[in-house]
């Protein structure tokens, strides 16, 4: 610890990161960085089988390619910090990187959890009202709906990038996680910040209570439609449709609430760092394993590529 601290100016940080607590840190980087092997190859074909493939050319898959580039960001920002600080030894990220970090988080984070919200609401149409899912979905419809998902998302990353990086940190500058998260920088700031805890909770509410509330009830629709179905194979169609997109919600919202809805009593620095863990590795590694192995036209799309 001395030696990052004297490789540090007064303005660094130091990244004590997922290897300070545990007994075998090769092993967790090699796990880390296999993981992010994965996200960044399975991500990339995503997007590429979705550009390529006409038959794909649907707002389905104009927004799943969306999410293909958001998971794709997550581990491109923050697991090749990750990497270079466990080769060299050297753990300490400055003032405007941390900024930068935490900047990204907040963006790819907010445009998640509406991008979701979004990707239900196309589903519903789908199932719901399939007659006129060409006119709900046109693509100036989806393109909009994208474009206001990221506006969103950098409008409150924008907000609170401002407000957090001109607070007065304390001398001790150790924050206890792998990148510039905000809970974590929070601990380092030697004023009171219950007010602003307070506005980062509406955020919350905004960002992932809302969604969440919009997903429910998007696929309580479409529940009550396919129950109604008499063809089982429209049945099995429609839950085909959903079914993947229900596993990335689950994975996505369920280690967000943990996190940010918990009360405080229950949060430790480990804890923040397992369920990052899930948004900058876990998840964008599994997104696409689990669109591409469940979806038959994905599936048809590489065999297509590959025959090629």
């Amino acid at each position: 610890m001395e030696k990052w601290s004297n490789q540090t100016t007064g303005t660094d940080f130091i990244l004590l990161g997922l290897f300070h607590h545990t007994q075998v840190p090769n092993l967790l980087f090699t796990l880390i960085f296999l993981g992010f092997l994965v996200a960044t190859v399975g991500n990339m074909m995503m997007i590429l089988l979705i550009g390529l493939d006409s038959r794909l050319h649907t707002p389905m898959y104009f927004l799943l390619s969306q999410l293909s580039f958001i998971d794709l960001l997550y581990s491109s920002a923050f697991v090749p910090k990750i990497a270079i600080d466990f080769l060299s030894g050297r753990n300490h990220i400055s003032f405007t990187s941390c900024g930068i970090q935490f900047f990204l988080f907040m963006l790819l984070m907010g445009a998640e959890c509406l991008l979701l919200a979004v990707m239900a609401y196309d589903r519903y149409v789908a199932v719901c009202h399939p007659l006129h899912y060409s006119m709900l979905m046109r693509p100036t419809v989806s393109a909009s709906m994208v474009t206001g998902t990221w506006s969103c998302a950098l409008l409150n990353a924008l907000i609170h990038v401002t407000y957090t990086m001109n607070l007065r940190y304390c001398s001790a500058r150790q924050i206890h996680h792998f990148f510039c998260e905000i809970s974590a920088l929070l601990r380092l700031v030697c004023t009171d910040t219950s007010l602003y805890e307070n506005s980062l909770f509406i955020s919350g509410i905004v960002f992932l209570l809302l969604p969440i509330l919009a997903i429910m009830a998007s696929y309580g629709k479409i529940l009550s439609t396919v129950v109604g179905l008499r063809s089982n194979l429209g049945k099995k169609k429609a839950m085909a449709t959903c079914s993947s997109h229900m596993i990335v919600v689950s994975l996505f919202y369920g280690t967000a609430i943990s996190k940010y809805f918990l009360p405080k009593a229950y949060h430790t620095a480990e804890h923040d760092e397992v369920t990052s863990i899930f948004y900058t590795i876990l998840t964008p590694m599994l997104n696409p394993l689990i669109y591409s192995l469940r979806n038959k036209e994905v599936a048809g799309a590489l065999r297509k590529v590959l025959g090629r």
